[in-house]
């Protein structure tokens, strides 16, 4: 709530309690434009708090334009030069950016740094004008009355400190927009790069699929018809070949998917997390029914997203933790959940094989794999394709696990709008 004061007059108001209360006024606009991200938004907050500051009767806020003043913004009682330009020369905003310093005069027409002519179709009798930054002034604001006045000597300090603070607030902003711009560029680039790199997983795992189903069909021929020709060590050669082909088609079905994550466009709805991931552990009895696992699950909340991307990712988790407990007499398996300000963290933790954390962020790569295939089965994509979709969902993983001590793998998503429809 911005701080009321009284408006300075030429009597009935003590000069410490005008400093005092335009101090305080001055505090919450410094605030404002510290929060401004734009030129215009700071020259709506300028124009408003110069004019209430010094109870003058018209406020502009002038830009510096090579060898021009440029009046960009304007709030008064009346039209004054908004959108217009002047030589610097022959201005007296420009007299105050030239020679860096306030200009206070009050009659206009006694003063030969004014031009008269200029100042005729306006109500203007008195001015003060204060350069934006002193040392390079980019700016001026200038205070305008319709009567004769000088202004205070107090007044015409907050002026000078409200400009100092535009001076900021603009440098702020120009940071903000360059940083923007580079934000921007990169993430067009990254994006350009994504999708290079999609096509091209695309594209070679479709043409991969075909001379590779040719060399698992002639293989699977010569079994058949010259098996009874071949020695008992030819077949185990065939039979490892392929084992090989039918890995690779793994991959390659596996590199298809994770390709397909980062283009299929997601369709968001409100989701009961709680009945996705039961669906999802039904989904997987063949993998778990003749093991002695003990399953439980915390209440988990709805969730805003893509159904079939976030089953997905229960599918990837879940099954990992069924198979790296595998070789426990009873396996655990746990899903839980826990509330933060902005987002929702989940995550399945398991007593299974874990893994060394100094290699913790190598799990979520593509075909990165921290255990021996002879150990366990599987191609590496499965946690890229988590990051890859919880990470357009907006949300973090990471896991955590000790060699031989379990694994806990954890997700987060934002918090959702509770207007989205609730999924079927």
């Amino acid at each position: 709530m911005k701080a009321e004061f009284q408006k300075p007059k030429t009597n009935g108001v003590p000069v410490k309690d005008y400093y005092v209360s335009a101090m305080e006024h001055l505090v919450s606009v410094v605030q404002e434009l510290s929060l401004a991200r734009d030129l215009e938004g700071i020259m709506a907050i300028v124009r408003h708090a110069a004019r209430k500051l010094t109870g003058a009767d018209g406020a502009t806020f002038i830009l510096r334009d090579n060898g021009c003043c440029y009046y960009a913004d304007e709030e008064a009682i009346a039209p004054l030069w908004k959108g217009k330009r002047f030589p610097l020369e022959r201005c007296i905003s420009g007299w105050a950016m030239l020679n860096r310093q306030p200009a206070i005069i009050r009659d206009i027409y006694d003063d030969p740094r004014i031009p008269a002519e200029a100042y005729r179709p306006t109500f203007v009798k008195s001015l003060a004008m204060v350069p934006i930054r002193s040392l390079d002034p980019v700016g001026a604001i200038g205070t305008y009355w319709a009567k004769h006045r000088l202004p205070k000597p107090e007044e015409v300090k907050i002026l000078q400190a409200l400009a100092n603070s535009t001076s900021v607030a603009m440098e702020n902003v120009q940071l903000y927009s360059g940083l923007e711009e580079k934000v921007a560029e990169r993430t067009a680039r990254l994006q350009a790069l994504n999708e290079e790199l999609d096509s091209f997983s695309y594209s070679v795992s479709h043409d991969l699929r075909a001379p590779l189903r040719h060399v698992g069909g002639f293989i699977e021929l010569l079994q058949k018809q010259e098996g009874d020709k071949l020695s008992a060590k030819g077949m185990d050669y065939l039979k490892i070949i392929l084992k090989s082909t039918q890995t690779m088609s793994g991959l390659i079905n596996d590199l298809l998917e994770f390709s397909h994550m980062g283009r299929t466009e997601m369709r968001k709805s409100r989701l009961d997390m709680k009945a996705l991931v039961n669906d999802v552990w039904l989904g997987l009895t063949p993998e778990w029914k003749e093991r002695n696992i003990t399953w439980n699950m915390a209440d988990l909340p709805q969730v805003e997203g893509d159904s079939a991307m976030l089953k997905q990712v229960w599918v990837n988790l879940l099954s990992n933790a069924i198979k790296y407990t595998q070789r426990r007499d009873r396996a655990e398996i746990h899903v839980g959940f826990m509330a933060r300000n902005a987002e929702n963290e989940f995550f399945v933790k398991d007593n299974g094989a874990g893994f060394d954390m100094k290699y913790a962020e190598k799990l979520f790569g593509v075909f990165q794999r921290l255990h021996h295939k002879e150990d366990f089965e599987g191609t590496g994509i499965g946690l890229a394709n988590v990051r890859r979709i919880i990470t357009r969902h907006g949300g973090r993983t990471w896991a955590d696990g000790k060699v031989d001590g379990g694994a806990m793998f954890y997700f987060t998503l934002p918090k959702g709008s509770p207007r989205l429809p609730v999924s079927p």
